[in-house]
């Protein structure tokens, strides 16, 4: 961490949880369910190190690279051997955006899916990255082939997801982009 005063560089020592004395303070945010630990390191230096201590909800999110390969696994299987199965990964409020079209709420993701002008297509996953989002979400990055009917030829594709959590704090698909990669 560097402090923009004139403390300079801070050591590990000092980033470390301080014993519990009159230099450490915590305040619990009810709403977001973290607590803020605040550690004045004892000399001259502003901004305070703040801490947020991981909820449940950040520790069930911890698991998130795992999660994110288990839905890509599950997503494409699913797309590859019926499309119209991938409803129940989607909600009202979730929204689609294939090759610059958008299209907003289940059943019109789902409409779209199944329209696209192809009979069979594979997916050949080349990366995939992902990151913890806010309220236990994840955001999903992926690159990959794409083989349709009986063309040869892969196509190269992207495609980012973000899940959110439902009320019963199941995942669902908030917002999917999907663009080809041409050149």
């Amino acid at each position: 961490m560097f402090c923009p005063t004139t403390c300079g560089l801070a050591s590990s020592a000092q980033l470390q949880a301080p014993p519990d004395d009159s230099s450490h303070h915590q305040k619990v945010n009810h709403k977001s369910r973290r607590t803020q630990t605040s550690f004045d390191p004892g000399f001259d230096c502003q901004p305070t190190l703040r801490i947020w201590l991981p909820t449940e909800s950040d520790k069930m999110a911890s698991n998130f690279e795992e999660v994110a390969k288990q839905f890509i696994e599950f997503y494409y299987n699913q797309f590859d051997s019926d499309r119209k199965g991938l409803a129940s990964l989607y909600r009202d409020q979730s929204m689609l955006t294939f090759e610059s079209a958008s299209v907003l709420g289940a059943n019109a993701i789902v409409e779209k899916l199944s329209s696209l002008p192809f009979e069979k297509v594979k997916h050949q996953v080349s990366t995939l990255d992902a990151q913890p989002s806010l309220e236990g979400g994840i955001v999903i990055l992926v690159t990959g082939q794409l083989l349709v009917d009986e063309e040869q030829r892969p196509m190269n594709y992207t495609q980012a997801f973000q899940l959110m959590r439902d009320p019963t704090g199941n995942y669902f698909v908030f917002n999917d982009l999907f663009k080809l990669v041409y050149g």
